[in-house]
């Protein structure tokens, strides 16, 4: 561990030498990589500096110890300092470990989110609406910013199935937990004798592709324009701006009705079959890395039943990690920080264990 700590910080020096270069500071794409792994590195020299101190005054109350003839107040002092040392240690060479772990390339990506009503019917296009919401206020209180690709609305103000773009710093990071099958029980307003009704919305999350990252024939992609419609006559588009596009070879259609014009849905459509073709790009490695670990915690795989929110117990349990969390209402309102920390913590923890082995 140690030597990995030193190549880090060989290289978190020589990144900052770099920086302060004119030939870099000119070069806009140079200086943009080279700052944001200055910034990925940043976190893991902090740590290994705190643990430097912490080492180098351990090792001084130790020769002090060592070498006798201290009075008792002081020898205490010294002893005290000793175990302040030691304890900091172990916690700071654990922090150092899952600093240390490779990184998800994907993490600092702007995400494509894509929620359908499963089982259920209305309850379900209306608990789709409900987790459109939560997104939506998470990323707000991270201040990130979030744009309608496509949606198809119920006439109760539910959703059947919605498209969007979360743009921000460490989106997928959060965000990429949530992909799976989320599962709801509650008594619908419809239902006159209070029974709780169980429904189900599917969410998946995309890491955004860059145009570099996948290279698509233009002669692959099939294009269809069509009338942007919505529930109740809203949004309802007289000319032909919306827009789906086919990739012939995999068979991916991509829906985009959101903007007036057609230039601006066949931007975001493409955008978000970018996503989709790079996402199936890396689901064999995905698989691959989920087959050596126990806990499967970021695999992305929709059909798997991640999430439950009981409303009448005000209660939400993930059920990939056991944690169960007794406010639901905060939750639903976009404070997820710690549903996701939990979720990284044990995906973190899952790395390990697989390294060690």
């Amino acid at each position: 561990m140690y030597e990995k700590l030193k190549l880090a910080q060989e290289r978190y020096d020589e990144i900052s030498e770099k920086l302060t270069m004119p030939d870099v500071i000119s070069d806009n794409n140079q200086y943009r990589e080279l700052m944001k792994e200055y910034k990925s590195l940043t976190p893991l020299i902090d740590s290994f500096k705190e643990y430097t101190k912490y080492k180098n005054q351990f090792d001084e109350a130790h020769e002090l110890l060592d070498s006798g003839g201290l009075d008792k107040d002081f020898k205490e002092m010294v002893q005290a300092e000793l175990e302040e040392g030691k304890q900091r240690m172990e916690e700071l060479s654990e922090e150092l470990k899952i600093l240390l772990l490779p990184k998800d390339p994907d993490d600092d990506r702007n995400v494509i989110i894509e929620i359908r009503g499963g089982a259920g019917g209305e309850e379900a296009s209306l608990f789709a609406a409900s987790l459109l919401r939560m997104y939506s206020m998470y990323a707000e209180t991270k201040r990130w910013k979030v744009e309608m690709i496509n949606a198809n609305e119920t006439e109760l103000g539910g959703i059947k199935e919605v498209s969007f773009s979360i743009e921000g710093e460490g989106a997928y990071a959060k965000l990429k937990y949530e992909s799976g099958v989320h599962r709801v029980q509650r008594v619908p307003e419809t239902e006159s004798q209070g029974r709780i009704h169980t429904s189900t919305v599917t969410v998946a999350v995309l890491p955004e592709a860059e145009d570099v990252e996948i290279d698509i024939n233009p002669a692959d992609i099939q294009t269809d324009t069509f009338r942007a419609s919505g529930a109740g006559g809203q949004h309802v588009n007289k000319t032909e701006s919306a827009i789906r596009l086919t990739h012939v070879p995999t068979g991916i259609v991509v829906e985009c009705q959101d903007e007036r014009s057609q230039h601006k849905n066949r931007d975001k459509a493409m955008k978000v079959l970018r996503s989709k073709l790079y996402e199936a790009k890396l689901a064999e490695q995905h698989e691959k890395i989920a087959s050596e670990r126990k806990i499967q915690v970021g695999t992305g795989d929709r059909s798997e039943r991640i999430r439950t929110y009981n409303y009448p117990q005000g209660r939400l349990t993930d059920h990939r990690i056991n944690l169960t969390l007794y406010r639901l209402e905060e939750i639903l309102d976009g404070n997820l920080d710690e549903v996701f920390d939990a979720l990284a913590m044990a995906d973190n923890a899952s790395k390990l264990a697989s390294q060690e082995q």
